[in-house]
């Protein structure tokens, strides 16, 4: 009997399958802490491929495991990076497949502005420490750059302030890469934008921009973000095109200002640096050329009077020459004398000289030098063909080269021409388009005033249920002007219709429309709307 009531080893007890004691837990976890904020360090960030991100959260003493699903992390403000204390927001639940329970959260923000200055200060330090920020890097800015890429919200007002500005001080040629300012894609897409205008090749069909301005306005370290993550700031330090950083207000510091080549506290700022005034512009260069034409007229003016002091300095040319015409007159008169004592001198020293020339003498001369001249003329015979010859292959030679020359002066030529038609082409091809385009778009512009005009006319108003009431003396505004009237006139959507006031009633058949002039509509002073 005592054997009977003894304890039988709590074998009563309810026995759970795996998945029922799971399920439990799952429930009682879920149902205690379905939506909390988690304050903690981030731990391992893991980011596999499909998306999802998987994260420790952890103080001095306890771990827990975080996910983030793929939809849930592209709509983060602030990714967890290792290392930064965050407040995540999300929903406790567990995973039976490994028996631990987990945080799924959907959103993450820094745990005070503290500790995203302090990971902001963490990441310049790395960037600056691989030499990104050093000022060796930083390309000069063109002083009139012929294109210039925006790289900016097109639906903001930054883009009309730059805009605008451009037009007031010099008008430039612009092109706007429209991305997105904050948020996930903010970064990717400046990235993008950055490395896309730098990959436009020279002389292609979209021009190359000479000068890039990367812009946003104001608003908090959230808000600008974007522009701190590193893909920007590498992009900017990698861009061969000069660039200028205009984001935020000038207390507003972003990692890509350090990257930049140049910072604006503003973006109508970085418009200012961009060009320069075109009016001051022109005035500076009307004042030098008119300083230019002053310093050219005072030079002459110096040199001519220099030229008439020295010529004061000279004396008078026929002082200069009156010696010397004195001395050849002297001469002159000498030589007559002078010449014909010469002649009676060597006819004398001819007479005895002449006694001994006989003819046989100069009979014996002229044979010795005629063999003299055949020897030589046999000499020379031989030598005009052999110097001709030797003339005949240098002209060959020369030919040859000629010849060579000639055919590539023609293939350039060719080359040349075949080049400037081409160019000449593609000039006429865009000379047709151009006034084609350009009446598209004011036909456009022409349809879009039309419909604004039908769209704001009165008539449209009739249609809607109203109608205008006019009197002989003109528009009725009140009824007791209208019962003043000998006869009224409605005018509806579809027509006229006569009216006598006093109880005469309508009139059977409407009145004749009156004739409208096209694309006119009646202000509001030709009609009273009822």
């Amino acid at each position: 009997m005592m054997d009977l009531l003894e304890d039988d080893g709590g074998t009563n007890a309810h026995d759970y399958t795996v998945s029922e004691l799971s399920g439990a837990v799952k429930r009682v976890i879920e149902g205690e802490f379905g939506r909390v904020r988690v304050r903690g360090e981030v731990g391992r960030v893991s980011l596999p491929r499909s998306g999802h991100m998987y994260f420790d959260l952890k103080d001095d003493r306890s771990v827990i495991a975080a996910v983030s699903w793929k939809g849930q992390v592209a709509r983060m403000r602030v990714r967890p990076e290792e290392g930064m204390e965050v407040i995540a927001t999300g929903r406790m639940t567990t995973f039976a497949g490994q028996s631990k329970y987990q945080l799924i959260v959907d959103d993450v923000e820094p745990a005070g502005a503290g500790a995203l200055m302090a990971m902001l200060e963490a990441r310049r330090k790395a960037l600056a420490a691989e030499g990104l920020f050093d000022a060796g890097r930083k390309k000069p800015i063109p002083w009139l750059p012929q294109v210039i890429g925006v790289v900016t919200s097109p639906s903001g007002a930054v883009i009309r302030d730059i805009l605008h500005r451009l037009r007031d001080r010099f008008p430039r040629h612009v092109l706007i890469w429209p991305v997105a300012v904050q948020g996930q894609a903010c970064a990717p897409e400046v990235a993008r934008a950055i490395r896309g205008f730098n990959a436009l090749p020279p002389g292609g069909p979209i021009p190359r921009p000479d000068l890039i301005i990367v812009a946003r306005g104001g608003g908090s370290i959230e808000d600008l973000w974007g522009f701190n993550e590193e893909e920007v700031v590498r992009a900017a330090a990698e861009s061969a095109i000069p660039l200028i950083s205009a984001v935020g207000h000038e207390t507003d510091t972003t990692l890509i200002d350090y990257a930049s080549d140049r910072r604006a506290p503003t973006p109508t700022a970085a418009a200012e640096m961009a060009v320069p005034v075109r009016a001051e512009l022109a005035a500076w260069l009307s004042e030098a050329q008119a300083r230019m034409a002053r310093a050219a007229r005072g030079r002459l003016e110096q040199r001519d009077q220099r030229l008439r002091d020295l010529a004061r300095g000279l004396g008078r040319p026929e002082t200069l020459v009156q010696p010397a015409r004195q001395r050849f007159d002297m001469w002159g008169e000498r030589l007559s004398p002078a010449l014909r004592t010469l002649v009676l001198r060597k006819g004398t020293r001819f007479a005895p000289l002449a006694a001994q020339i006989s003819p046989n003498l100069l009979r014996r001369f002229i044979r010795d030098r005629s063999r003299e001249v055949d020897g030589f003329a046999a000499r020379l015979r031989p030598a005009p063909g052999a110097r001709l010859r030797r003339a005949g292959q240098d002209l060959t030679q020369l030919t040859r080269r000629l010849e060579a020359s000639r055919a590539r002066m023609l293939t350039d030529a060719q080359r040349r021409n075949r080049e400037g038609a081409e160019r000449l082409a593609g000039l006429a091809e865009r000379l047709d388009r151009a006034p084609r385009l350009r009446l598209e778009a004011l036909e456009e512009r022409l349809s879009r005033l039309d419909r604004m005009r039908q769209t704001l006319g009165y008539t449209e108003t009739l249609r809607r249920g109203y109608a205008v009431v006019r009197g002989p003396e003109g528009v009725v505004t009140s009824e007791a002007v209208a019962a003043r009237q000998p006869g009224l006139e409605i005018e509806f959507a579809d027509g006229r219709l006569s009216v006598i006031p006093g109880g005469g009633g309508a009139s059977t058949a409407p009145a004749k429309p009156k004739p409208q002039k096209k694309k006119t509509d009646p202000g509001p002073d030709q009609g009273s709307l009822f």
